[in-house]
């Protein structure tokens, strides 16, 4: 009989492409365990070590966890249980491609601002940052409370419109924060709150702000807590003094929906 090969952890390394440090740690882990030469206690790979290391890389790279692979590698054939468990792989990767998916968006989105913008409030941008993340909540609520029309004009948008409306959101918040303070009747408070509103009505319409105004204050609690204000609680203070002030002089003062904008 044909004496068995053996490969020390150097050998087995460059053979199987995988590094000493990653070998040292399947051994560590009790995932790929070679023999160890009775005098010297160094390492000793056989050519099933290649075939079980094989195993490892495969279906690592099917996404299995180390832990997975643990209970998979002594497996001499597989049947439905590994249909079974291929299926959940399937469906975690599709969740995480599909996160990815978002998060290189809301970074070109960014990286588009801040090419252009030059300079950004640290508290803006996380805000931002923040309501993009929560896009796709946004959109169960709206369609929730309105209809799904009403959220596939919001959110369906070409990209350039909805970088358009972050740099709009990032240029109001920015302005908002410059002129904080200053009395409500400022001419520059209230050509932003002229614009302000003028945005908002133009970007969610008459029939999401509608939907506002019928909501309790639990409700918009609830909203509130899940978007991060880009500001301070002092300038939310002067801000709701400033709408007030709008709505006053413009005779909205009964409208409800003007102070939960």
């Amino acid at each position: 009989m044909k004496e068995e090969t053996y490969f020390t952890i150097g050998e087995f390394s460059k053979k199987t492409g995988t590094t000493i440090r990653t070998l040292h740690y399947y051994d560590q882990i009790g995932l790929l365990k070679p023999k160890k030469n009775p005098r010297s206690g160094h390492r000793l790979y056989s050519a099933h070590d290649v075939l079980t290391l094989q195993k490892i890389v495969s279906l690592k790279f099917l996404g299995y966890s180390l832990e997975q692979i643990k209970e998979l590698i002594n497996e001499t054939n597989f049947d439905l249980n590994l249909k079974e468990t291929l299926q959940f792989q399937k469906e975690a990767l599709e969740e995480r491609k599909e996160h990815i998916e978002e998060v290189l968006k809301a970074i070109k989105r960014i990286l588009t601002i801040l090419e252009e913008e030059k300079e950004v409030d640290s508290n803006v941008l996380m805000s931002l940052i923040q309501s993009i993340q929560t896009e796709k909540e946004q959109r169960k609520w709206i369609e929730h409370y309105t209809s799904k029309e009403v959220a596939e004009k919001l959110f369906d948008q070409p990209e350039e419109v909805m970088i358009s409306l972050d740099k709009e959101y990032i240029q109001l918040s920015q302005e908002t924060k410059r002129l904080a303070g200053r009395p409500v009747d400022d001419p520059e408070v209230e050509a932003l709150v002229e614009k302000y509103m003028k945005t908002i009505l133009e970007f969610i319409g008459k029939e999401l702000i509608s939907a506002i105004g019928n909501l309790d204050e639990a409700e918009i609690k609830t909203i509130e807590n899940k978007l991060a204000s880009p500001f301070t609680q002092e300038e939310e203070e002067w801000l709701q003094q400033v709408m007030e002030h709008y709505a006053m002089k413009a005779g909205l003062l009964q409208d409800e929906n003007i102070d939960r904008l």
